[in-house]
C-alpha cells in the first residue's frame, strides 16, 4: 500500500472517531476499544426487583454516584426471575460493559454467566448478597448482616424486660426469616438465634409452633404475602387455645407487613389484645409510619446511599487497577473462595429515634411520613 493511501485511511479514521465521539454514547454501552479503563467505561448494574422500594433505591444510587465520577451506566431489574436476571447479565456482558455489580435474585444461578464475565476480563463487584457458587467474584460489599439480627433480637429480649431481669416470661415468640436462596438469610438467623438461643433454653422464650430450624422459617423471595399465609396459619395450629404472641421476629419490612396483616385479621391491634413487638429490617417507608402508628416496633436502618458508596469505590479502584478498600477478608465464603468484603454497620431504629436516624440524615423525608 503507498504512503498516500495509508494517510488518507488514517485521515478518514481519525474522522470517523470523532464523528462517532461526537455523537456521544448510549447508557447502555459503548465499543471496550475506545475506553482506557475508569472514566468512561460503562457499569453494569443487576438488582434484584422493584417490588422492595429498598432495591430502586440502590440502583438509583449507584447511578447517580457512578455518572457523577464520568461513567455509563446500564440498570436492569430482574423482576425476581432468575432467568431474566442471567439474560439481563448476558446482554450487558455483549454490549461491553467493563464491570457489574450484581444484587442477585438467586445466589447459587450465576456461576455459567459470571464465567463469560470472566472471559471477558469484566470484574465483578457482589452487593449486598453473596453470589455462591463460583470463583468469578472479585469484591462483596454489604453491611455487616449478622449484626442484623443481633440487633433485632437484642431489641425484643431488651423490651420484653428479660436481659435487665424486670420481667421472667415466659414470652411467646415466633420465627421468621428469608429467603432460602439469599446467602444473607443465614447471616441474619444466626446472629438472631445466637442471641435468643439462651433465653429459649431456659423456656423464657416459647415458639409455640415449634418451628426453629432455619429452613422451618425460610420465606421465599421475602414476600409479604408468604408471610402472611404462613402467621395466619401458626396462630391457627399454635395459638387457638387463647394464648397470645409477644414476639415476632422478622428479618425484613415487607415480611413484617405481611406478619401484622395476620394479626390484625386475628383481632390483634386492640385494647384487650395489643400487637406483639415485631421487627424489621431496610426502613421502608410504610413500616416506619407502621412503627410510628404503634404497629411494628422496630426495623433495621442500612443507608443504601453509603452501600452505593462503597460498591462504586469498588468498582472505580478495579477498574483503575487499584486495590479497593475492605475490612473483612475471612467471613465471607462462597463456596469457591473468600471473597473480599467491606461491611457497613446497621443501626437499630424504632419509635424513640426515626426521627433523628432517618429523617434528619435526609434518608426519608418527613413529608412522606404524614
Amino acid at each position: 500500500m503507498s504512503h498516500t493511501r495509508r494517510a488518507a485511511l488514517a485521515l478518514t479514521a481519525g474522522a470517523l472517531t470523532l464523528s462517532l465521539a461526537a455523537c456521544g454514547q448510549s447508557s447502555e454501552g459503548g465499543s471496550k476499544e475506545t475506553k482506557t479503563g475508569g472514566k468512561g467505561s460503562t457499569i453494569g448494574i443487576a438488582m434484584p426487583t422493584k417490588s422492595s422500594e429498598r432495591w430502586i433505591a440502590d440502583g438509583n444510587n449507584m447511578v447517580k454516584q457512578f455518572k457523577a465520577m464520568g461513567y455509563k451506566t446500564n440498570l436492569q431489574y430482574g423482576d425476581d426471575n432468575v432467568d431474566q436476571q442471567v439474560a439481563q447479565i448476558e446482554n450487558m456482558i455483549t454490549k461491553g460493559v467493563d464491570a457489574l455489580v450484581v444484587a442477585a435474585v438467586d445466589g447459587k444461578s450465576l456461576s455459567d454467566v459470571l464465567q463469560q464475565a470472566a472471559d471477558q476480563h469484566i470484574k465483578v463487584i457482589s452487593y449486598d448478597r453473596l453470589i455462591l457458587g463460583t470463583p468469578n467474584v472479585d469484591y462483596y460489599a454489604s453491611f455487616d448482616n449478622e449484626k442484623v439480627g443481633v440487633l433485632q433480637a437484642t431489641y425484643l429480649i431488651d423490651k420484653l424486660g428479660l436481659k435487665s431481669g424486670r420481667k421472667k416470661g415466659p414470652f411467646n415468640i415466633e420465627l421468621f426469616a428469608g429467603s432460602p436462596d439469599d446467602n444473607n438469610t443465614r447471616y441474619f438467623f444466626d446472629g438472631a438465634m445466637k442471641t435468643l438461643k439462651p433465653y429459649i433454653d431456659k423456656k423464657q422464650l416459647v415458639v409455640r409452633s415449634r418451628q426453629t430450624a432455619l429452613d422451618q422459617v425460610t420465606t421465599l423471595r421475602w414476600d409479604g404475602g408468604t408471610a402472611q399465609k404462613r402467621m395466619d396459619d401458626l396462630l391457627t395450629k399454635a395459638y387457638s387455645s387463647g394464648a397470645k404472641v409477644d414476639a415476632v421476629l422478622s428479618p425484613y419490612d415487607g415480611i413484617s407487613i405481611g406478619v401484622l396483616s395476620a394479626l390484625k385479621s386475628d383481632g390483634y391491634g386492640t385494647k384487650a389484645k395489643p400487637y406483639p413487638l415485631v421487627t424489621g429490617q431496610d426502613a421502608e417507608v410504610a413500616s416506619v409510619k407502621s412503627i410510628i402508628a404503634a404497629q411494628q416496633t422496630q426495623t433495621v436502618y442500612k443507608d443504601t446511599r453509603a452501600l452505593a458508596k462503597q460498591a462504586v469505590q469498588m468498582a472505580d479502584a478495579v477498574l483503575n487497577k487499584k486495590k479497593p478498600q475492605v475490612n473483612d477478608v475471612k467471613t465471607y465464603n462462597n463456596e469457591k473462595k473468600v471473597v473480599p468484603a467491606y461491611l457497613l454497620n446497621p443501626v437499630s431504629v424504632d419509635k424513640s429515634n426515626y426521627k433523628s436516624v432517618l429523617v434528619d440524615s435526609g434518608y426519608i423525608k418527613a413529608s412522606e411520613l404524614q
